[in-house]
């Protein structure tokens, strides 16, 4: 049992940033229904989105709990729950339009266009456009949406202007990805990885995402003449939580990678287990083996590890609708 204290500071930090573990426990479902991932008071799940590709970079399907290992610090860990169906996903799509991005304003829009038309049906999205300001795309009384139609008109913004609020937008979506419906949480973001406008550091931005169970895809659309582009960052966001970070090169790479990210939340495992031990203020390695039988070598890909409790970031990120 968690100490009230402690308990006290852990609820405070989920309120502050809004991008904990997971949101509390829903009601007891039914016996039947599949357990899902939660936070409470009592236990602490770790959630670990999983993907597996074997030699010839295609997903690998049907795999068990027992074909996984899981290890924090070195130490074996009891895998808790495991999902392997395409389950709903809650995505966060975040499109820079500053200045340093104007003149690859029509590949972010046909990029983004793409993934929205990839998106499962049953997926709910939401639009965080953003420059000096984070802006969020839908409606103020909608928060997501899986409407094609309206995810398209959130993609629209004035022409490319002003300095950029990178740090800001990441940690403004992970405020907001506490969908009452999804395990699954993505972030997809679309920048040259500039920041000059931020409140939040890089550092404060990269903790958020660290202690959050929400996954960061990066498409990076650099230009050699940019002096505040930063591709290190683009990466640092998308190892850390297990996404990928994408360099095209073309307009039509750029279309290609967002339906390659969207194609890769389609094939996911979910992995969960409750850690040991009461140890706090630090940041926790993980490592995933697979002992999958008559499989071959598989690469397999999760995040890197976590911050528990997570670091609290001073101030709030600006936000606008």
């Amino acid at each position: 049992m968690i100490p009230s204290i402690a308990r006290s500071r852990i609820i405070a930090f989920i309120l502050f940033l809004g991008a904990a573990f997971q949101r509390p426990a829903p009601p007891p479902a039914p016996a039947a229904a599949p357990q899902q991932f939660a936070i409470s008071r009592e236990v602490n799940l770790v959630v670990l989105p999983v993907t597996v590709r074997n030699r010839q970079g295609q997903f690998v399907t049907g795999l068990t709990a027992s074909d996984f290992r899981v290890y924090e610090d070195g130490r074996p860990q009891t895998i808790a729950n495991f999902q392997s169906e395409d389950a709903p996903v809650t995505v966060g799509l975040l499109v820079d339009h500053s200045g340093s991005m104007a003149g690859r304003r029509r590949e972010v829009i046909d990029g983004a266009v793409a993934f929205v038309e990839e998106s499962n049906p049953e997926d709910e999205e939401f639009i965080l456009n953003f420059a000096d300001k984070v802006v969020f795309g839908l409606a103020a009384d909608v928060r997501f949406t899986g409407n094609p139609q309206e995810l398209k008109a959130a993609l629209s913004a004035p022409y490319a202007s002003g300095r950029t609020a990178l740090n800001d937008a990441v940690v403004a979506a992970l405020q907001h990805l506490n969908s009452p419906r999804a395990d699954k949480k993505v972030i997809v973001l679309i920048s040259d990885g500039g920041d000059n406008a931020s409140h939040y550091t890089f550092a404060q931005a990269l903790s958020a995402a660290q202690a959050a169970n929400v996954v960061i895809y990066t498409v990076a659309l650099l230009d050699e003449d940019s002096a505040d582009q930063n591709p290190k960052a683009l990466r640092m966001l998308a190892k850390e939580t297990g996404g990928l970070a994408y360099f095209p090169s073309t307009p039509a790479d750029v279309v290609r990678v967002c339906r390659q990210i969207a194609a890769d939340i389609r094939h996911q495992y979910t992995i969960a287990y409750s850690p040991a031990g009461e140890r706090r203020n630090e940041y926790r390695k993980i490592r995933l083996n697979i002992v999958a039988a008559n499989q071959g070598k598989l690469e397999v890909r999760t995040r890197a590890g976590y911050f528990w409790p997570p670091i609290e970031a001073s101030g709030s990120a600006r936000e606008a609708r």
